[in-house]
């Protein structure tokens, strides 16, 4: 006998009650077919809001993917450009070295530097970067290229800088030198004697004389003919009041038998300044300017530096 169970449906209403009878076993079928379309819409629902999960998740990594990208895209953009900027560097090293070494060719000044070629001895300049490269693939490849090159152009900098120093300071001393050259006639008037043997007004006898003899009249203005400093102002002998001058790079010159000083000892004077006059002082046989130049210690023809 098949089992049944029944169901009473009343209501507070007043209406008729109402019974339901069913078997066991529909009962139970049904049960669990609702249990089963339960179970099976949560795993659709635990599965749906996975599955949104999941998109969001995938959502926010692709985008991080490609912020990565675009990212790593503009890196390769800058390392093209500092390798641009890299062979900039190397063209404008290579034109101040050619600058260089046209100045040192023109002035006839040696390279103390040793070498022709901030390269090294026979050396060429690293082959330009290649910015066309493919950076996917050869990435590090550049980079240390790159490295190698600043480290390289960095030494040269160095080097470079040295030769223009060196090349600066021959200038300065050239500078220098000509500014300190007794390059002008000392006073105007008239070259009496020259330097070389001549005869003695005094004694007649043949002797050397080591300056230039220039006739003038007594205050003519005896001037420096270069830079320097006055070494001695007084009286030197046969030669009368006397003044000389210490212009450096052992050069000396000597201007005797003056009239009076106007500079004094220990004073710096340029080339033009007046510092005595012409005079009658000493053993002489009229006013006149004795000057004489030194190189080292030994007397040189004044003449031989007169450009006027």
């Amino acid at each position: 006998m098949t089992k049944t169970i029944t169901f009473i449906i009343a209501s507070n209403t007043g209406s008729s009650i109402k019974r339901i009878t069913v078997s066991a076993l529909t009962l139970w079928l049904t049960i669990g077919s609702l249990s089963f379309v339960l179970f099976f819409f949560s795993i659709l629902s635990f599965d749906y809001f996975q599955l949104k999960k999941t998109f969001f998740v995938t959502g926010g990594l692709k985008q991080k993917v490609f912020d990565q990208d675009l990212e790593i895209q503009n890196q390769r953009k800058q390392i093209q450009m500092y390798a641009n900027e890299i062979n900039l560097l190397k063209t404008k090293l290579v034109d101040l070295n050619n600058f260089e070494q046209k100045i040192r060719v023109i002035a006839n000044i040696e390279n103390t530097i040793g070498q022709n070629s901030i390269f090294g001895v026979g050396g060429s300049a690293p082959e330009d970067l290649d910015l066309n490269i493919a950076l996917e693939k050869n990435h590090s490849s550049l980079l240390r290229e790159m490295h190698e090159q600043v480290a390289q152009f960095t030494e040269i900098s160095v080097k470079q800088k040295k030769g223009f120093e060196s090349l600066l300071q021959h200038l300065d001393d050239q500078k220098n030198l000509l500014a300190s050259t007794p390059a002008v006639s000392p006073a105007n008037g008239w070259i009496t004697s020259r330097f070389g043997y001549r005869r003695s007004p005094f004694t007649g006898l043949k002797e050397f004389h080591k300056g230039l003899d220039i006739a003038s009249k007594t205050g003519t203005p005896v001037i420096a003919p270069g830079d320097g400093v006055v070494a001695f102002t007084g009286t030197d002998g046969l030669l009368g009041n006397t003044i000389t001058i210490d212009h450096g790079h052992g050069i000396v010159t000597r201007y005797s038998h003056l009239h009076q000083f106007t500079k004094k000892q220990g004073d710096t004077v340029r080339r033009g300044d007046k510092i005595a006059q012409v005079g009658n002082t000493g053993r002489s046989t009229g006013p006149h300017l004795h000057y004489d130049v030194k190189m080292h210690g030994i007397s040189v023809n004044p003449e031989t530096y007169i450009l006027n």
